[in-house]
């Protein structure tokens, strides 16, 4: 029984998904098990932020894990507190509640708000507006969060207290905006939901009228935060600071983390026993983290993701299928005059070149370390297929 058919058999199939199995990797390249190579210019979904195995990323977690992997949330590690004070300082935030995945940081920024406003103002106050076209997650919570009416089906009841807004509809917020809602949740980019950056109007009001009503502001930076932008947080584009972040995907470099981290109007609503997770804050990841932080705190690296990112829209510019190109940084999103999107990627994929998608567009996020040579690589057979 070959891999894909033993996959088949014993894994659920809760993904489409193609026929390629990945064996191994090195910075933006991987091998299938035939020894094929591609380039990746999807990173797992962002998530391999530094690429394949890179060199410092491996001594970390490997010599995490020959020393401990594991504890549980009822004693310290040295690793998670060094980890705990480099993404606070980075980010510019008091404190961080970590968890496995972007999913379980937006459920603790969403318990967060609603107990920041309980506290404070008491029942009755737990709406919170997302915005339509979001994405944030696939739990029961984070899937009611979610701004797609496609995700809004079989899982009945889904959790009530979410008001959509149509994104950059400044008349809509304001309406919806009411005595019943202790937080809005948006990202900067809306990444699942076509690489659709919010604009800048429509950000200065949100952050303005959550400062009037005292409506807790977070910014699901799952996608869009470490790096990704071409700056630590999509945030800093728009000179904005939400009281609550997310983070998770490429944060500790491909294993599995989620952070919700937390201002100072919002450091101290969690007490013991109101939220938890075993895993969270596990020594690996965060001693991945750790790796992840380092690099992107070295002198000019974001200056190159952000140059990259215009070097790629540049050289996309000049490819007369490509109608536009949206997003930020190394966060890419291509409209296609004619062609169809999931064709291209399968088509990529016989060439040697990982793409993904979202909604109608070809989306790029490589890896943050990737060279000029291998985009050049990369750009060259994605251009063949779009002659």
């Amino acid at each position: 029984m070959g891999t894909i058919e033993q996959f088949n058999k014993y894994v659920m199939h809760s993904y489409g998904r193609y026929d390629l199995v990945l064996d191994k990797g090195k910075d933006v390249t991987a091998d299938d098990e035939n020894g094929k190579e591609y380039i990746d210019f999807g990173s797992g979904i962002g998530t391999n932020s530094l690429g394949f195995c890179n060199d410092e990323w491996v001594e970390a977690i490997c010599s995490q894990a020959k020393s401990i992997q594991h504890t549980s949330n009822y004693y310290y590690t040295k690793v998670q507190a060094d980890f705990a004070k480099t993404l606070c300082e980075t980010a510019g935030y008091s404190n961080v509640f970590f968890g496995n995945s972007g999913a379980e940081a937006n459920e603790c920024a969403i318990k967060i708000a609603r107990k920041y406003s309980f506290d404070k103002y008491g029942n009755g106050r737990h709406n919170i507006i997302t915005l339509v076209n979001s994405f944030h997650g696939r739990t029961l919570c984070t899937l009611s969060a979610t701004g797609q009416e496609v995700f809004h089906n079989y899982f009945f009841p889904f959790v009530d207290g979410f008001i959509y807004v149509e994104a950059n509809n400044i008349a809509d917020l304001r309406e919806k905006l009411d005595d019943t809602v202790c937080a809005v949740m948006f990202e900067y980019v809306q990444g699942e939901g076509g690489v659709m950056a919010l604009e800048q109007d429509f950000v200065d009001e949100i952050f303005k009228l959550c400062a009037e009503k005292d409506v807790i502001t977070i910014a699901d930076e799952v996608q869009t935060g470490v790096g990704r932008t071409g700056k630590f947080l999509a945030g800093e584009h728009f000179g904005k600071k939400a009281d609550l972040i997310t983070l998770a995907k490429g944060l500790a470099g491909g294993v599995p983390i989620g952070a919700c981290l937390a201002g100072e109007k919002c450091a101290q609503v969690l007490t013991p026993g109101t939220h938890g997770s075993t895993f969270g804050g596990n020594p690996i990841s965060c001693a991945g983290g750790l790796a992840v932080l380092n690099k992107l705190n070295s002198p000019g690296f974001l200056g190159e993701v952000a140059a990259k990112g215009d070097y790629i829209r540049k050289k996309l510019a000049d490819i007369p299928e490509v109608k536009s190109v949206s997003g930020i940084g190394l966060m890419i999103g291509i409209e296609l005059k004619t062609k169809n999107a999931p064709d291209i990627l399968k088509a990529a994929l016989e060439k040697g070149l990982l793409l993904l998608t979202a909604k109608t567009k070809v989306r790029l996020l490589p890896p943050l370390t990737i060279s000029y040579e291998d985009i050049d690589k990369g750009l060259a057979i994605l251009e063949e297929l779009l002659k």
